[in-house]
């Protein structure tokens, strides 16, 4: 069992919080009903392709101030066939030479109401035993880019475990 410590951020004793955050598929293949998504959909853990449209797998971290760690957001990003294709031909070789190609945010946020789905960024191959990155462009003036470039503190931290329901 986890020790448990008292929280600098709630006060109360709990076990350290979650780094992370995973939704088991795009948002909007989540919401189709099972008899369409059994039928029109394909999917495994790291990869969905629902008629012409792909999607890959990916974290999208926040730093968190004063440690050498990160919130990591596991979320799908929305590419286009050629990145998909080109991700399959790389998936069990390190990708991370590969020049981060153009993607779209497939989920929304919890801590990010209204502001996160089809949001543009870049996806970043990595390693066969890691999930690709996100990046968010550098003139996104979101919150989630200011918190991605700047990193959060504990007491937003904190928010992501409490908003997710972790």
């Amino acid at each position: 069992m986890a020790e448990k410590s008292e929280c600098a951020t709630c006060g109360r004793r709990h076990e350290a919080l979650t780094r992370d955050w995973g939704f088991s598929l795009p948002d909007e293949v989540f919401e189709l009903p099972e008899a369409e998504l059994e039928a029109e959909v394909r999917y495994d853990d790291d990869l969905c392709q629902w008629g012409d449209r792909s999607f890959i797998r990916c974290i999208l971290p926040v730093p968190l101030k004063g440690e050498d760690d990160y919130f990591g957001w596991g979320v799908w990003a929305e590419v286009e066939p050629d990145v998909f294709q080109r991700y399959l031909d790389l998936y069990e070789e390190d990708g991370r030479e590969e020049p981060p190609h153009p993607a779209k945010l497939a989920n929304k946020l919890p801590p990010y109401p209204g502001t996160t789905l089809g949001t543009r960024l870049l996806i970043q191959f990595q390693t066969p035993d890691e999930r690709p990155t996100l990046l968010l462009l550098e003139g996104d003036k979101s919150r989630l880019a200011q918190e991605q470039r700047d990193g959060t503190d504990a007491a937003r931290h904190h928010e992501f475990v409490e908003v997710c329901g972790a």
